[in-house]
């Protein structure tokens, strides 16, 4: 939000700096991320003077130019060669001197250097009206008035507005705060506490009376609840034009381009006060009726920029007799609104709920000054008022009568808030006493009322327009943020308790497993909670009716919570491969949500996304890229990390992974993972293979518990190591291999390895060969050959026996 200096200086007439009114903003809440400097002309005609043309003879080597001398209040007349068709002698004009940077319409600048023009020396430029961006006239150069001082400087005769604008970063809940007076209002407050007494002045609306009743227009409320109040008048005979001066200066500092007094007036009073108006060509408005009320779902309606709108059943509606002519609180219609012919208005000013205008507004993906205003719950006492104030400035600035009375529809006042505040409760929320008169001084300052004092507390009565201001907790915040929070000491003595933590505790393994992760070259990615209801069409694991939808969603692709972190983090896999970063490692430590018949669970979840190759391409490594096996590689390393080493594998068909595991402990489920189908892959616009991994992180925490670490020394007899090369059917794995191996022999057999693989030619159709080593250790002594090959002369019977199995 933009708040311009000398626009607040209207409303609280301070002789502060703007740094340290900056300060005592941000102290007050509204923090001030930048002070901007406008200037009316840019570059503040800084160097132009006023001249007077002594001589004027024509250029010896030029038809068009003509040499001048030019008396600008120096010692000497300076010579300057001039194209203008208008020039002549005795002419005050305004000269650009030497070093003066002007300023093109496209925003360019340029410096006035000293030069020579077709043999004859030039040493300023005397200007036309555009090239000082005083107008947009260049018929010839700018020619002063007779009387006008040689010497005087241009900045000076045209009065150039110099204005400072404070960016401030204005909080959601600070409502209250979104207009020049809200602002000062809030200045004031900071002033008082700092000693500094100011009047806060408020535009009077004393000189709005009626001229006649000429110009009727009925308004028919058919929402209430959406349009608790709606004001308006009828103003007749004006004449649409150009603004003056002070009111484009007070939109231009403040960003926004003047369009015609009429318009300029309803922004100058929405950043003025706070409200938003709307003005309607009282010509285009059938029946001379005005209903507010919604309109059938699918109605179109073309909004100011030209877009055709389908209108939904819940959005609410301005409409004539016959059609809609404005949407609301958000954007006024291309049919009704004020242009060059209009010579009557319908000005409208309103209070329109808050949520009604906050979905509509996204629901149209419109954001506009008066939307962002009714949003966020503006003040509903100040609707006529503000009506009044901008009836008063259209009538002085376009001409006009107002032809009708104001008719204003309230039918359920927005009541004031009751609150009770406790002096113990401030004291020990803000952590020192403040005294309570400081106390009633400041709730005063901020226009809350203060209905009764008693030895432990107050009773106040809260305006309508601090929306935020409901509890007893939100007054106290108010309190400090005048008070000031630099004001509170801070105390020598730190107390603090050691707390009993768990080393199994959620945070700490996370960072275990975070870390571990990062180490191999991983990035952690936290994607949005929200997301888009359609992702529940491309896994039948997903149910639609399990969402859970948002009251009031940002967008329709941000309506739902997830119910799988999968598609998130393949949203970020899109978007890195459209930018070419193709070897990706992700994960996500995140929360999936589900509505269980009514019942809402969220459960915690650890997601491992990789694709492309497994490290960064170096001249001294084969490149290699990721696959399924690399990805149970990295599953058993995170679980053995957290000292998980015992779980069961099982198959897993979905139509999620193509080829898919799942481990498990018990019924327990720890993590699926797999090569994501294609299917999904195709929705994101990802042609590459994505390997992902689901840690249900829940059951991962509540196993690692159950773990007890045990430590073993270094074993004192050494292995023995013997190797199968085995011709088995396509359809046995090396699980049912490794089974049967710790079946067959419990106690020396120490661990299983497959370390080949080969399918292809000189093998027999359906067959394939297994590389399996085998490891043996005798805890008490060292193991002899007759010993490990009887064990393997057993394996090699078993195997045979139960998997069909062939030496090689």
């Amino acid at each position: 939000m933009k708040i311009s200096y000398n626009w607040l200086k209207q409303f609280l007439q301070t002789d502060w700096t703007t740094n340290q009114t900056s300060e005592l903003l941000t102290d007050l809440g509204l923090e001030v991320e930048g002070i901007n400097t406008y200037q009316s002309v840019k570059g503040g005609l800084k160097g132009v003077v006023v001249g007077e043309v002594l001589t004027c003879a024509q250029h010896e080597n030029a038809d068009k130019l003509k040499v001048t001398t030019v008396n600008i209040g120096l010692e000497n007349p300076i010579q300057i060669v001039c194209g203008a068709p208008n020039v002549s002698a005795g002419q005050k004009v305004p000269v650009a001197t030497i070093g003066t940077t002007l300023h093109t319409q496209e925003g360019e600048a340029w410096t006035i250097k000293k030069g020579k023009i077709r043999g004859e020396e030039s040493h300023g430029m005397i200007c036309a009206e555009d090239e000082l961006g005083l107008g947009k006239s260049h018929d010839g150069i700018m020619v002063l008035p007779e009387d006008t001082t040689i010497g005087l400087a241009c900045a000076d005769l045209f009065k150039i507005e110099n204005d400072e604008v404070f960016e401030i970063g204005l909080t959601p809940n600070r409502s209250d705060a979104m207009s020049h007076f809200g602002a000062a209002r809030d200045l004031k407050a900071g002033l008082l506490q700092k000693g500094i007494n100011l009047e806060l002045i408020t535009p009077s609306v004393s000189a709005f009376h009626i001229n006649d009743r000429s110009l009727k227009i009925d308004i028919d409320v058919q929402n209430i609840e959406k349009a608790p109040r709606y004001c308006g008048v009828s103003i007749s005979n004006i004449k649409v034009a150009e603004s003056p001066e002070w009111l484009q200066n007070r939109l231009k500092a403040i960003g926004l381009a003047p369009i015609n007094n009429i318009v300029d007036t309803t922004n100058y009073v929405l950043h003025d006060l706070g409200q938003p108006l709307h003005a309607f060509d009282a010509a285009k408005i059938s029946g001379n009726k005005i209903k507010v009320k919604t309109v059938a779902s699918g109605t179109k309606f073309k909004t100011l920029d030209g877009i055709e709108r389908e209108l939904h059943e819940d959005d609410l509606m301005i409409c004539d007799a016959e059609k809609p002519l404005c949407i609301a609180g958000v954007f006024g219609g291309l049919d009704s609104g004020v242009s060059n012919q209009t010579t009557s208005i319908f000005l409208e000013s309103a209070y329109f709920n808050p949520v009604s205008v906050r979905k509509t507004a996204k629901r149209h993906a419109l954001n506009t000054d008066a939307s962002f205003r009714f949003e966020r719950g503006i003040d509903p006492n100040i609707t006529e008022y503000a009506l009044k104030r901008a009836a008063i400035l259209i009538t002085e600035i376009a001409g006009g009568e107002v032809t009708s009375d104001i008719i204003d529809v309230y039918s359920n006042k927005i009541e004031d808030f009751q609150v009770r505040i406790s002096f113990d409760k401030v004291t020990k929320l803000i952590g020192q006493e403040i005294p309570k008169e400081t106390i009633k001084s400041i709730l005063t300052s901020l226009e809350i009322k203060v209905n009764n004092v008693t030895e432990t507390g107050l009773g106040l009565t809260v305006p309508a327009y601090r929306n935020d201001v409901t509890r007893e907790a939100d007054v106290i915040e108010d309190i400090l943020r005048v008070y000031g929070y630099n004001n509170i000491e801070t105390t020598s003595k730190l107390n603090a308790s050691i707390a009993n933590s768990s080393r199994f505790d959620d945070h700490k393994l996370q960072n275990v497993t975070g870390n571990q992760l990062a180490s191999i070259g991983f990035y952690e990615i936290m994607a949005n909670s929200l997301t888009t209801p359609n992702y529940t069409g491309l896994s039948e694991q997903l149910k639609e009716e399990h969402n859970i939808t948002m009251l009031n969603p940002l967008s329709n692709d941000l309506s739902v919570l997830r119910q799988s972190l999968l598609f998130s983090g393949l949203e970020a896999i899109s978007h890195n491969i459209n930018r070419r970063n193709t070897d990706l490692k992700f994960f996500e430590f995140g929360k999936t949500y589900h509505d269980f018949n009514g019942t809402r669970e969220e459960f915690k979840r650890l997601s491992i996304l990789i694709t492309g190759q497994k490290t960064s391409e170096i001249w001294n490594s084969p490149k290699s890229e990721t696959n399924f096996f690399y990805l149970k590689g990295l599953v058993n390393s995170v679980l053995e990390r957290l000292g998980i080493n015992r779980f069961n594998e099982k198959a897993v068909s979905n139509d999620v992974f193509s080829d898919g595991l799942g481990l498990y402990q018990g019924k327990m489920e720890l993590v699926q993972f797999g090569n994501v189908q294609t299917k999904v892959l195709k929705h994101f616009g990802i042609s590459k293979a994505i390997f992902y991994a689901d840690f249900n992180w829940d059951n991962i925490i509540e196993v690692a518990k159950r773990n007890k670490i045990k430590f073993t020394p270094i074993p004192k007899f050494p292995e023995s190591r013997r190797d199968f090369a085995l011709l088995l059917d396509n359809t046995v794995t090396f699980n049912d291999i490794n089974t049967i191996a710790k079946q067959t022999e419990k106690q020396l057999l120490k661990s299983v390895n497959l370390f080949d693989v080969y399918e292809g030619k000189n093998l027999p159709d359906g067959k394939k060969s297994y590389a399996v080593s085998f490891t043996f250790r005798d805890e008490n002594k060292t193991l002899t050959d007759k010993q490990v090959d009887k064990v393997m002369s057993k394996l090699q019977q078993n195997f045979e026996n139960k998997l069909n199995a062939e030496l090689r």
